[in-house]
């Protein structure tokens, strides 16, 4: 054996000892998961065992320990899915989303609750809201805003009819890929896709695939499903498309704009406990009168709170009346926030809090 078998040698059972202290450490973990739900159960909780502030706060910390060389961004997800395991063996969780299969939709839940859930496609928004509320579902996940095309109304809608608590948020970067059976573009001669996804890969189409023509489809997953049966066809969707479908990537990252970024919420009945880094979401409707709108900004201004974001609506029922979503930093819980929104209750005709939840990172 020379010099170079015996290093490769030595560094090989380095790792097969490191691998089996994890199995160990694993075990001891699940065991610990085990212990925090039959103590939670004799306490009486037995439907929340599932605790978003608390998975919030071991991720922030995994970052925070992290000396590399694997990146924030792996360490975190590798503990999402440890946490996810674990979590089955007390609770299997099940998530309703926004589907079919294969959607970035889809892969926001599978980010935001790891790969040991079951995960249910749902043909619309208004579904995902009613199957959670009758309890067909432990949590819902929805797109609310895309940073280039702006605001879902439908979930705007849904919210404000709902009981239902915002109990999360997911950022998701948009990454298009060109998937097809077909050996290269040449080969093309037509490329399904959402609307937006091609209006989103428009220059990179027209410097590209000048002889293909473009065919909308209900959704991206469904471009894909569509291209499984034509050879001579390409979709545009995301990673997890491909290999749902079993689709070769022709083209990796071709959106025009490398900072497209989808935000998801996280539907469920629960309240969240604050993690020290949070968001609140919540609607008004004003009294229609000069200055009503400005009175319950001030709210927020006077007590130093930042707005994230601020949207509108029509009020149904009502014409030319508006029903405004709000996000702002802090925690409902917070004095400062508190008192800010019992000022608001006393100026707005209406006020709601959606929620408060742990603010997402990319």
């Amino acid at each position: 054996m020379n010099s170079e078998e015996q290093a490769l040698k030595a560094v090989r059972e380095e790792i097969d000892r490191i691998d089996r202290t994890l199995v160990q450490l694993l075990n001891e973990r699940a065991k610990c998961a085990l212990d925090v739900g039959r103590i939670k159960q004799a306490a009486g909780a037995h439907g929340d065992l599932y605790r978003a502030d608390r998975e919030a706060q071991v991720l922030r910390r995994a970052r925070q320990l992290n000396p590399g060389p694997l990146s924030g961004d792996e360490i975190a997800r590798l503990m999402r899915e440890i946490m996810s395991s674990c979590l089955a063996l007390e609770k299997p969780l099940s998530v309703a989303y926004f589907g079919p299969a294969g959607t970035y939709t889809h892969a926001a839940a599978r980010k935001h609750f790891g790969g040991a859930v079951t995960l249910l496609p749902v043909p619309t928004i208004d579904e995902v809201v009613r199957i959670v509320e009758a309890r067909g579902a432990d949590f819902g996940v929805v797109p609310i805003e895309n940073s280039l095309e702006g605001s879902v109304n439908q979930t705007h809608d849904c919210l404000r009819d709902s009981t239902l608590r915002i109990g999360g948020e997911v950022l998701l970067p948009v990454h298009h890929q060109l998937m097809s059976q077909a050996d290269s573009i040449a080969g093309l001669t037509r490329i399904y896709a959402h609307p937006q996804a091609l209006a989103q890969c428009r220059h990179w189409l027209d410097a590209h695939c000048t002889h293909v023509e473009r065919v909308p489809a209900t959704s991206n997953a469904e471009a894909a499903r569509r291209v499984t049966t034509e050879p001579d066809a390409a979709a545009i969707a995301g990673e997890m498309a491909a290999e749902i479908y079993g689709l070769p990537l022709l083209e990796r990252n071709i959106e025009d704009d490398p900072s497209n970024t989808t935000r998801f919420l996280v539907l469920g009945h629960h309240d969240i406990a604050p993690t020290g880094q949070d968001l609140t979401s919540l609607y008004f409707v004003t009294p229609n009168k000069p200055g009503a709108l400005h009175e319950v900004l001030r709210a927020f201004a006077e007590a130093g709170i930042s707005m994230t974001r601020i949207e509108s609506r029509p009020l149904r029922h009502a014409k030319w009346e508006y029903v405004f979503f709000v996000d702002i930093d802090g925690h409902q819980a917070e004095p400062r926030v508190s008192a800010a929104l019992a000022k608001v209750a006393e100026t707005a005709s209406m006020l709601r809090v959606l929620g408060s939840y742990p603010r997402a990172s990319l």
